[in-house]
């Protein structure tokens, strides 16, 4: 493991947070720029080629210190296990002995700056125009319509998002929202998804986190039936989700089998990793759980709902 010759201390982090009305993560990293000089790391103010995220001092994160190898091992089973293009990234070392996340910056190349948009500021969404939740009151829905408008390759890239919002909702991240999706000019000129970043069990540190993916699935808000049933999202959401992507259903039947069949290859990760093991418990539980619930299949022949129960069940507007 990398060990940096400097500690959180040192960096005389900002005490001030992002403004919004719901706790989460973005709402507690840190985040450092840091730049390579003679074998090891320099911390800048501007132009750094890697981002450090030291372990957050917010107060009100639960088991906070394992945050950073929260991120390093969902990005690494996002990579390894599902072969998702990541951000490059490592769990580091502090010189006091804390763990931090460590990630190369995306959005240079050769030193100089790539065209890199996220879907807030694609939507024209800020603070101004849409108050302190700008970022999460959208839909899955409007970013794949978001993707068609800005994405010439959306027919490439579209169903890769879709992955990733099944991705977050399995590994329980509850923040993923507008501004974790980006598109960025490629080597070759057009416009593309950026490798993925900002992946973590959020409910790990917020267990009573109000949403189970960041977003509204719909733009109408409206729910499937087969969520007015179970109280949670399952296959069928999915399948209608997918939908608006341009996934089609057996595709993401697939999907959804894959990371059923994958489930021993990432225990071994959550195991292996740096996580305390009150997290990996938490960690754990939670992914079982989402397997649960991704397992539910309406028997659409019937027009019937499967109820087989997951042991951990949220509706909207409470906690779970």
């Amino acid at each position: 493991m990398l060990r940096l010759d400097f500690s959180a201390s040192d960096l005389n982090l900002a005490e001030n947070r992002e403004k919004t009305r719901r706790a989460s993560i973005s709402g507690v990293q840190d985040k450092v720029q840091l730049k390579r000089v003679r074998g090891g790391f320099a911390v800048v103010e501007s132009g750094g080629d890697y981002i450090l995220k030291p372990v957050p001092r917010s107060t009100y994160a639960e088991l906070a210190a394992d945050i950073p190898a929260n991120e390093a091992v969902t990005m690494d089973i996002a990579e390894k296990v599902f072969d998702v293009k990541t951000a490059e990234h490592e769990l580091v070392e502090m010189k006091d002995g804390e763990y931090a996340y460590l990630t190369r910056r995306f959005d240079r190349r050769g030193g100089e700056r790539v065209q890199q948009e996220d879907f807030c500021q694609l939507a024209g969404r800020t603070p101004e125009t849409y108050g302190d939740n700008y970022k999460y009151d959208a839909s899955y829905e409007e970013l794949a319509g978001l993707m068609r408008k800005y994405c010439p390759a959306s027919a490439v890239e579209n169903p890769k998002v879709f992955f990733l919002v099944l991705f977050n909702y399995v590994f329980a991240n509850g923040d993923a929202h507008l501004k974790n999706f980006s598109l960025y000019r490629s080597e070759q000129g057009d416009y593309i998804l950026t490798p993925a970043y900002d992946l973590l069990n959020t409910a790990v540190h917020f267990p009573n986190e109000p949403t189970a993916t960041g977003l509204d699935f719909f733009a109408d808000g409206h729910f499937t039936p087969a969520y007015e049933a179970l109280g949670f999202y399952s296959s069928a959401d999915f399948i209608e989700l997918g939908a608006t992507f341009g996934v089609p259903e057996e595709e993401v039947r697939g999907h959804i089998a894959r990371f059923q069949g994958h489930r021993d290859s990432v225990m071994r990760l959550i195991e292996a990793s740096c996580l305390s093991e009150e997290a990996k418990s938490r960690y754990l539980d939670k992914f079982v759980d989402r397997l649960r619930a991704i397992a539910q299949w309406p028997a659409t022949e019937t027009g019937q709902v499967n109820l087989a129960k997951s042991h951990c069940v949220w509706r909207r507007g409470s906690v779970y």
